[in-house]
């Protein structure tokens, strides 16, 4: 019988995503990593390929196919974390920040569907796991995210 605590981990597929996937798998958690795109063949952990769900968080009926993949995964079990790491930060073809006097209205819409309603969507969908885990919900944010 499995009983290592679960998480799940969106924007695992570098930086941040890494090192808590090497931190937490190394402290014998199952982590169920989220990215846009399929498991990379050099991460830094062998369990990635089986507890690895490709999600595209800028699509609102995507979150909800990997919401309910998720539900599948977690097969009643409870869940302890759900740590929302994936974030986007969009840039001008210059490099610089986009403000809101240049920025097209889709753009913002983009960036806010990433970083703000993908992680209600899964908390909102994941909600009863977490209850039965007793477990917690951490967004990851950038410096970007206070300007």
């Amino acid at each position: 019988m499995d009983d290592r605590k679960i998480l799940v981990l969106t924007g695992a597929s570098r930086g941040i995503g890494h090192a808590t996937v090497k931190r937490f798998s190394g402290a014998g958690w199952r982590v169920i990593t989220c990215s846009r795109q399929g498991f990379p063949e050099n991460c830094p952990w062998e369990a990635g390929p089986e507890d690895h769900l490709q999600i595209d968080l800028s699509s609102p009926d995507d979150v909800g196919r990997g919401a309910a993949e998720l539900l599948t995964r977690l097969d009643g079990k409870p869940l302890h974390a759900l740590v929302n790491n994936a974030a986007i930060s969009p840039k001008t073809s210059r490099g610089s920040r986009l403000d809101c006097h240049q920025t097209p209205l889709d753009v913002w819409q983009h960036v806010y569907q990433v970083n703000v309603f993908a992680p209600v969507m899964l908390a909102q969908r994941l909600c009863d796991p977490l209850r039965q885990g007793r477990g917690s919900i951490v967004n990851v944010t950038s410096i970007a995210g206070s300007r």
